[in-house]
């Protein structure tokens, strides 16, 4: 069948195509049907199944004869260290954890707090959460203490599981400092952590309250996988709030092994005894689905990667850890792809290693811009997938489903909806646009399985920031349109549609543009107040390393190309050359920072910033713009 086959069967049987999809989950009760819509528009999945994540993710394939198989590859070329795991090993090192939180009180339901950097450890925290039943949540290792804080206090966890450092490539960071500082601003008092002692950095523990990890585990029982109801919740990721306050997205545990290990095979193309790589973080989503549960679900081998993309020690580290593990499907950012290109603009670290095995590369968490998915195509010679999806979906909304069907790919898209997901662009009047159109993104209730279901201790902000403002839809944010063939465009978050004397412009058109100069390793482009238009473009270009050209010369060719690709109605003028782009550590570029600082409003530190310095050159690269006015 192929993918205009199997998105069909799912339209004209939700139920059916969902109930087969569960069959290939161990279930210890199965569930009696798919979809519980009693609670309309809150959805629920599988819910009267019991069933147990740590078991799909280690110990059925121990069963199946496959423990001797690596299940975790972690690769740290910070420490210089490659280390695997087997499946029967990760059984025997999950249970040991998860046998020591039970001895101290953790049972099903219970909340736990998981600081951790990128190390296997990280996952068989979290595996050992749900083997008993208990619901993590993970946050990026090295989280300033107040959004810790903040965190701890939402899901109030009854232990925190943390290490003593992390390894950036030229620093230790501290994170005992951080995460005592965050216990002590916290209201609420976790009763104990377990603190994963580094030897680049051995932390002090609190007496009483502090175990060292192996201390922690010493002479216990291991513990058994505890069933848990379909709807029970797996987990509860935080992403950040428009009001500052994070909002806890759940995942409930039967849709998430479902959709799980659908995407495996249907999306990636990954199957048991594969080998798949995502380099991302266990504090992002894709972290979750796709380092820990997704490719163990599938009894895949999953890479660990402690390192960055460039210099650790150099532009070809993710060319080396592809040829070395043999990896079948690549994931990772546009980001992380725009920092090679611009180090590697010929893709001479590319040619170094054998990339035979490779069969596609993934990219998700930004709208990959047509230059880098070309640069990507031309070096490595295999289908470059742009797909797109949240933290609050868990896996793609829109692919190009290479595990059914190799679709024909249209740089900019990230091609096609995923079975269910009925994805509509609306009007501001919540109708349907013609096909070219761009507008509002939304997904047709209910949301597939693996989706988030609602929001932690906050059902009415759910309500309120996803399913008010188009009744009946779940909007996703994103602003964008569906072509003629019905691939789908994302060219902008819906705050990115900027309105230019009357004309609804979208701010990723332009960014598309600005990265088909050849000089221009990576750019934004920002709305800045306008007198007399409501809005102008504003655009911030980094150039390929090594670009001597004076930048003036770079910056007018840039104009004119705006001009003349989208047309003088965009009233693109105003650009500047910068070193480097405010980002989240996840790779998002902030762009609301950027238009605040220019309008001269009141901003915030973003909490989840990589590198707080670059605001002030961005304000400096804005003084010599000019702004903010006033």
């Amino acid at each position: 069948m192929g993918y205009k086959e199997v998105y069909s069967a799912w339209q004209a049987d939700p139920e059916k195509f969902w109930m087969e999809a569960a069959e290939k989950i161990d279930w210890d009760t199965k569930p009696s049907k798919a979809l519980f819509d009693g609670n309309a528009p809150l959805y629920e999945w599988f819910s009267d199944g019991l069933v147990n994540t740590c078991w799909n993710a280690v110990d059925r394939h121990v069963e199946e004869g496959r423990g001797d198989q690596i299940a975790i590859m972690h690769e740290s070329p910070i420490t210089h260290s490659t280390k695997g795991i087997t499946y029967k090993e990760l059984q025997t090192r999950v249970a040991s954890l998860a046998g020591a939180l039970k001895m101290r009180g953790v049972e099903k339901g219970d909340r736990v707090i998981i600081y951790m950097p990128m190390i296997p450890e990280a996952l068989e925290a979290m595996l050992a959460c749900s083997r008993i039943g208990a619901i993590h949540s993970v946050v990026f290792g090295g989280f300033a203490a107040n959004e810790l804080a903040v965190r701890i206090d939402d899901c109030t966890p009854k232990a925190i599981i943390a290490a003593s450092c992390g390894l950036e490539p030229n620093r230790v960071v501290h994170y005992k400092p951080l995460l005592d500082e965050a216990i002590e601003i916290a209201d609420h008092k976790p009763e104990f952590c377990v603190i994963f002692q580094r030897e680049q950095e051995v932390a002090k523990l609190i007496e009483g309250r502090d175990f060292s990890w192996h201390g922690f585990q010493y002479g216990v029982k291991p513990a058994d996988c505890v069933p848990v109801e379909g709807n029970h919740p797996a987990y509860i990721l935080y992403t950040s709030g428009t009001t500052g306050q994070p909002k806890g997205v759940v995942r409930h545990t039967g849709g998430h092994l479902v959709a799980l290990q659908w995407t495996m095979k249907n999306i990636y193309n990954i199957e048991a005894g594969d080998r798949f790589w995502a380099a991302s973080d266990v504090g992002w989503v894709v972290g979750h689905s796709y380092i820990c549960y997704g490719p163990l679900i599938a009894g895949a081998t999953t890479v660990v990667f402690e390192g960055k993309p460039i210099g650790t020690p150099h532009p070809g580290v993710f060319w080396r850890i592809i040829q070395n593990n043999r990896i079948k499907s690549f994931f990772t950012a546009p980001t992380a792809l725009r920092a090679i290109k611009r180090e590697d603009p010929n893709g001479e670290w590319i040619k170094r290693y054998a990339l035979h095995d490779l069969q596609a590369l993934f990219l998700a968490g930004e709208r990959a811009d047509p230059d880098t998915v070309e640069w990507a195509q031309k070096h490595l010679g295999v289908p470059v997938v742009d797909h797109w999806w949240q933290t609050e979906t868990g896996w793609a909304i829109a692919a190009n489903p290479i595990g059914i069907e190799e679709l024909p790919t249209k740089v900019g898209s990230p091609s096609v909806p995923m079975p269910g997901y009925d994805v509509q662009v609306l009007d501001e009047g919540g109708h349907p646009v013609a096909p070219g159109t761009l507008g509002a993104i939304a997904i047709k209730l209910p949301l597939p399985p693996g989706t988030l279901p609602t929001l932690w201790q906050a059902e009415e902000r759910f309500k309120k920031s996803y399913l008010e403002h188009f009744p009946g839809y779940y909007e996703t944010g994103d602003a964008g349109y569906i072509d003629e063939d019905g691939y789908l465009y994302i060219m902008a978050r819906t705050d990115d549609v900027i309105n230019v004397a009357g004309h609804r412009l979208s701010t990723g058109a332009m960014e598309e543009v600005l990265a088909g100069h050849p000089d221009v390793a990576e750019c934004a482009v920002i709305g800045v107040a306008d007198d007399l238009k409501g809005q102008s473009p504003m655009g911030f270009l980094c150039l390929n390393a090594g670009c001597n050209r004076p930048h003036a010369e770079i910056v007018k060719e840039c104009v004119a190309r705006v001009r003349d690709q989208i047309g003088p109605v965009a009233a693109f003028k105003l650009a500047t050359v910068v070193d480097r782009l405010p980002k989240t550590r996840s790779g998002k570029i902030l762009r609301g920072t950027m238009v605040k600082i220019a309008d001269g409003q009141e901003w915030k530190m973003p909490a989840t910033i990589d590198d707080p310095a670059i605001l002030d050159e961005i304000t400096e690269a804005l003084k010599g713009l000019g702004y903010p006015r006033g």
